[in-house]
């Protein structure tokens, strides 16, 4: 399987998080997810917990605070979402700072805010901790269907190829002097996304054609079987192992 490209979430590294197979690392980051989200969002004290927990594994795997933080931003439109709530949410009210807050929009507030910035930034330390030609053998080896497997392959390795096209057009554009600049300009850049499109797809059947004729069936071959040791699985599994001690005791307390 190909799509060995880099990609900056990745921050290469020796680290022991790194070297776990990637299947564990998936099925880890996935189990923790699911544990934070079935925690009660009254139990304000578990999520920092899950905090910490995260801040050691980021410690373990050497990836530095602000190289996570800076890559956090990408929850800003859900912030923007969760700090409205407290002002349409209907049912009781109470007055802070001069404001009208709905009490219902500040605990979906919370929760928007709590889970959504641990699972992302649960994501973000996969990602900086696994290639993503590594993440695509752990989906195959966690039997992920194939063709969802293939497109993922193949969205990686030509997403960069078609972004090229489109710089491309863009500078042939602006050397003929355009500068979009008003809806009267919106014409030029939809015949252009036209353009594009029909670009990929020609481009797409050259690939299939080529892979075809190369013995292609509708299968990917494994080049790297990815394995790992009951010690690699019981390494990874100790954040969620640890998250759901955490969340158990947040639903009985």
């Amino acid at each position: 399987m190909g799509a060995g490209h880099a990609h900056r979430l990745h921050r290469p590294g020796d680290s022991p998080v790194h070297g776990l197979p990637p299947h564990t690392k998936l099925a880890a980051t996935f189990a923790f997810v699911v544990v934070v989200v079935s925690t009660p969002r009254e139990a304000m004290w578990a999520f920092g917990l899950y905090a910490l927990l995260l801040a050691a594994v980021a410690y373990g795997a050497r990836v530095p605070a602000g190289f996570l933080l800076k890559r956090l931003l990408i929850e800003v439109p859900f912030v923007a979402f969760a700090v409205l709530m407290p002002f349409v949410a209907e049912g009781e009210r109470v007055e802070a700072l001069g404001m009208s807050l709905s009490v219902s929009g500040l605990w979906g507030a919370w929760n928007v805010l709590a889970k959504g910035t641990l699972g992302v930034a649960a994501s973000v330390l996969l990602a900086s901790t696994t290639e993503l030609r590594s993440l695509l053998l752990g989906l195959q080896r966690l039997r992920l269907p194939p063709l969802l497997v293939q497109i993922a392959t193949f969205m990686i390795r030509y997403g960069d190829v078609i972004a090229d096209e489109m710089r491309r057009m863009r500078i042939a554009r602006e050397s003929r002097g355009f500068e979009a600049s008003g809806v009267r300009h919106w014409g030029v850049l939809a015949k252009s996304a036209g353009a594009l499109f029909i670009r990929s797809y020609e481009r797409g059947e050259r690939v299939h054609l080529a892979m075809v004729s190369r013995g292609y069936a509708g299968s990917m071959p494994v080049i790297d079987e990815v394995t790992a040791s009951r010690a690699q699985w019981s390494y990874a599994m100790a954040l969620p192992g640890a998250a759901l001690v955490v969340c158990l005791l947040g639903w009985c307390l």
